[in-house]
């Protein structure tokens, strides 16, 4: 048996406001906006690069803005990365040093937490000559 995770709700207000946060500040791309019934609209996106995605929704009473806590968006290069979402307008914490890598903190519109991470690099081992 497989499992994978796709997809991590994502309690928001107004879909269409974060909708743009997520696709304009973030880089995520939209992969689907569908109605749902009810007046609801499955909204799905992902980042740049990863499997799994989020979904933004308005319907879950138990999940509440602001609500989805310690979402973590990995890079290879934190500094640029933290560089170009500071110029989009997104207010992150400074860059936090941790012994397993890199890391700064930022909320969506909603109050939502991300972590975005940079995971150490393990060194190369030396290889070994006969």
């Amino acid at each position: 048996m497989t499992l994978r995770l796709t997809t991590v709700s994502v309690p928001v207000k107004d879909q269409q406001r974060a909708k743009t946060f997520y696709a304009d500040v973030l880089g995520f791309s939209l992969l689907a906006e569908n109605p749902m019934g009810d007046g609801n609209t499955w909204i799905q996106m992902k980042p740049p690069k990863g499997r799994a995605g989020i979904t933004l929704v308005t319907w879950l009473d138990k999940l509440q803005p602001g609500g989805q806590q310690g979402l973590i968006l990995e890079t290879d290069d934190i500094k640029a990365a933290h560089a170009k979402l500071k110029g989009r307008g997104l207010k992150l914490k400074p860059v936090v040093d941790a012994s397993w890598g890199r890391f700064a903190t930022f909320n969506d519109p909603d109050g939502n937490g991300w972590v975005l991470t940079e995971i150490a690099k393990k060194p190369k081992k030396a290889k070994k000559h006969k």
